[in-house]
């Protein structure tokens, strides 16, 4: 069979551009039946003189290569949706990308050959968060990490009263900087920051953690099949933030809902040791 793998590497880093390059080389010299794409942004940097696409593109290939840290993994993920992607890490933590660089090369060999055998790449699936205006009128980009909802601006006489509803039931409401939901994966980052909890990457969970509240509640662990309402009032404006990038302008009293979206991410190839990642947070 035909097979079709991407390539995106970090932006102005020259080492993961050598290993972008290192893999086109190596599939086009070894298969006949592989096309290595690369981004634009790559394929316009020194190392190589090609074509690139946008990453958007990439949606539907057999495999995306993602060579950076976790930002560069997560930006990935908001391009291809549900294709199979493969995380070489550059970063520090690498919580999403599990392959060394030096290892690169080989793992994306046996991805390829088990594609040309199977016609297939089997993964771990990561859910991904839904953010919707409750009357339908607009929806974020899906977010692997978290969604966040807050006042105006951070700090003092920045907030507004939010109401957090848990499948209709009211979970707690008053004062607060804002309300984060995360996944599992993103409960690492900005959930973690927060004061939120730690969940295992492998836990059928949702975590809801409010920000800087007055009288703040606990956070919350919640199952994936859990409808979320967050509603916004008093305050002049407020946002809703997909992954820290798609932002929305909201106009109070305003409600979101948050739910899990039909699309996961998965994630092929070795995986990343979750407590080794958090040993490298300390």
């Amino acid at each position: 069979m035909d097979v079709v793998v991407g390539i995106v590497a970090q932006r102005n880093n020259t080492r993961a551009h050598e290993l972008a390059r290192t893999l086109v080389d190596t599939l086009e010299r070894d298969y006949e039946g592989v096309t290595a794409v690369v981004d634009e942004a790559t394929g316009h940097a020194d190392r190589f003189d090609r074509a690139g696409v946008p990453v958007a593109e990439m949606r539907g290939h057999d495999l995306v290569v993602s060579i950076g840290g976790d930002g560069t993994l997560l930006f990935v993920a908001r391009e291809v949706g549900g294709t199979p992607i493969l995380g070489v890490n550059l970063g520090e933590v690498g919580f999403l990308n599990a392959v060394a660089p030096d290892n690169a090369r080989d793992v994306v060999v046996d991805l390829v050959d088990h594609l040309e055998d199977t016609g297939s790449l089997e993964g771990r699936e990561l859910n991904r968060l839904q953010a919707t205006s409750v009357d339908g009128e607009w929806t974020l980009e899906p977010a692997l990490n978290e969604v966040v909802v807050h006042g105006p601006r951070r700090g003092h006489g920045g907030g507004a009263t939010l109401e957090i509803s848990v499948d209709g039931q009211q979970y707690a409401t008053g004062h607060a900087d804002g309300v984060l939901v995360a996944t599992p994966t993103g409960s690492t980052a900005y959930n973690l920051s927060e004061g939120g909890p730690l969940v295992h990457p492998n836990a059928n969970s949702l975590i809801l953690t409010q920000m800087a509240a007055d009288d703040g509640m606990r956070p919350l662990v919640v199952d994936t099949d859990t409808e979320i309402t967050l509603t916004v009032s008093d305050a002049e404006t407020a946002y809703a933030i997909s992954d820290g990038r798609d932002r929305r302008h909201l106009e109070p009293p305003t409600t979101v809902t948050v739910t899990v979206a039909e699309e996961p991410v998965t994630l092929v190839g070795p995986q990343a040791n979750f407590f080794d990642g958090l040993e490298k947070l300390e």
